[in-house]
């Protein structure tokens, strides 16, 4: 049959991605306790077009992840090697959003419980292989100036810390709510009994922390590990008495 995304384009334009977006497909994921993890995806994929060719084979970037196994940097780069073969491009590109889950265990009980996170792996390859891991964690924040003025309680919030980490070896998503969980007022989880919600409460307000606060202290954590080259972190509260939500920001480079 006629191959008409083989033919020549005039018009000289090369595009920076081409490819197919949206495909929910089913993914393994390495865990780092279980060992692995199923999982449901929504998918990117994507090569350059040089300016001379009219397009691309779709069909290709479907059969390529068929052979996607348990998601981990060497997966991930193996299926950009494929698609750069397959469809004879000089770059590739690959973007996985899922929700991951892990296990929490509560405080006082002891009661354990998964928690989902909502997880991206964005990944290219030219002539070097480039992967960046967002991790989206819940955590709660208890406002220090309302702890301050207050003559009784303090205003918290449920608050999400989104942490973007370039890395040279795995760091596990666990290891960044951990991260995470160390930087906030205190922990969310998915499962308390009334002793455990006493003490998430009560470590809250003893550990009073602004976006500010919270941000800084998750930096100082990723600037520690040695595995991780570059960080984004943005803490957002969802604040509770305010019709507006929190914010800050911190990016490597301000050492």
């Amino acid at each position: 049959m006629k191959d008409v995304q083989g033919e020549k384009d005039l018009r000289c334009v090369p595009l920076k991605h081409v490819g197919i977006k949206d495909l929910r497909w089913p993914i393994e994921l390495r865990d780092k306790t279980k060992g692995t993890q199923h999982t449901v995806a929504k998918v990117t994929l994507a090569v350059d077009l040089p300016h001379d060719m009219r397009g691309t084979h779709m069909s290709r970037f479907v059969e390529c992840l068929q052979t996607l196994g348990p998601v981990g940097l060497h997966e991930v780069e193996g299926i950009l090697d494929t698609l750069k073969e397959r469809l004879q491009a000089e770059k590739a590109f690959l973007q996985l959003e899922f929700p991951y889950f892990i296990t929490k265990v509560a405080p006082v009980s002891g009661q354990a419980a998964p928690m989902d996170i909502d997880c991206v792996y964005k990944a290219e390859k030219g002539e070097e292989f480039k992967l960046k891991i967002c991790a989206v964690i819940p955590v709660q924040t208890l406002c220090p100036c309302s702890k301050e003025i207050s003559a009784y309680g303090a205003h918290n919030q449920r608050a999400f810390a989104k942490l973007e980490i370039v890395a040279t070896e795995m760091v596990w998503l666990e290891e960044l709510a951990a991260i995470a969980d160390a930087g906030a007022s205190a922990p969310v989880y998915g499962l308390l009994k009334r002793p455990d919600e006493k003490f998430v409460t009560e470590m809250a307000y003893d550990n009073p922390r602004f976006v500010e606060d919270a941000v800084r202290e998750i930096a100082l954590r990723l600037e520690e590990d040695k595995r991780i080259s570059w960080y984004r972190c943005e803490v957002e509260s969802v604040e509770s008495i305010h019709n507006h939500n929190a914010f800050a920001v911190v990016e490597k480079g301000w050492k």
